[in-house]
């Protein structure tokens, strides 16, 4: 007896079954391998450029609602979880206040203290090692204007080129690690504070533009607070693109506002 043919399927729905295996992949891959990031503030000077464009893991420290998109509540608590490693690049759930996400680097622990005296971070009632090493330069573009750089380090490079400049050191961590940051002068309320305990279940992020950062030092919504474990989302992996801000509709502006120096840099 022969087989009745099956119906032909419509192109049309062919299309919609591959946009929606499609769909289902991407949202995999974005809820549990990778996640983009772009950088629209300048609270992570000198390591991240407005205009960044990184990617994130997200298996490093466990998955929670806020490794969804949209934050949907469909994983209870935080599964496969641990800790961030001190001086590690984050991304976050900020506050509900504030509720976006956010990048930063790790500090403190959980029950760890942190203090800052004279702009300088003090771990644990120990001083982190704070090198002062060469200025920090960066053009003047359409996502850094000099409103963004501020008067008092608005320069020119040896071109005439308008640059911003400012005071750059080296931190380093207990165990080696270090890293980058900027401190443009004295300035009480960040650069001496009380002591943070960090209570259980949290951590305690900085930016490294210390004087441009609401981080873990200032409650929401002037900064970050204690940031809970669960809301943490992954690590920065690597640029993958990087534009100045020039960039229109034409598309050769595309390649010509692209900073390709900073494409593959990692963390």
């Amino acid at each position: 007896m022969a087989k009745t043919p099956k119906p032909a399927r419509s192109e049309s729905s062919e299309t919609l079954r591959f946009l929606l295996k499609l769909a289902l992949v991407v949202l995999i891959v974005r809820s549990f391998l990778f996640a983009p990031f772009s950088i629209p503030s300048e609270s992570m000077l000198p390591r991240l450029l407005i205009g960044d464009y990184l990617f994130v893991t997200k298996w490093n420290y466990g998955y929670s609602r806020w490794s969804l998109p949209w934050g949907a509540p469909l994983i209870p608590g935080r599964i496969l979880g641990s800790a961030p490693t001190r001086g590690d690049v984050i991304v976050f759930r900020a506050p509900e206040v504030l509720d976006h996400d956010v990048i930063k680097r790790v500090i403190g622990l959980p029950g760890e203290t942190i203090q800052m005296r004279a702009g300088q971070v003090i771990l644990n009632g120990t001083p982190i090692p704070k090198l002062r090493i060469a200025d920090f330069t960066l053009p003047l573009t359409a996502n850094f204007n000099a409103e963004k750089c501020g008067a008092n380090f608005q320069d020119v490079d040896a071109k005439g080129i308008p640059i911003c400049r400012y005071p750059r050191f080296r931190e380093t961590l207990p165990g080696g690690r270090s890293y980058e940051v900027l401190d443009q002068g004295q300035m009480p309320d960040r650069d001496d504070t009380g002591v943070y305990t960090v209570p259980a279940g949290h951590i305690f992020v900085m930016g490294d533009n210390r004087d441009d950062s609401g981080d873990s030092r200032f409650p929401a919504p002037q900064g970050m607070g204690y940031v809970p474990l669960e809301n943490v989302e992954g690590k920065a992996l690597v640029t993958f693109f990087s534009t100045d801000g020039n960039a229109s509709f034409a598309p050769w502006t595309w390649f010509t506002a692209a900073r390709g120096s900073r494409i593959g840099q990692g963390f």
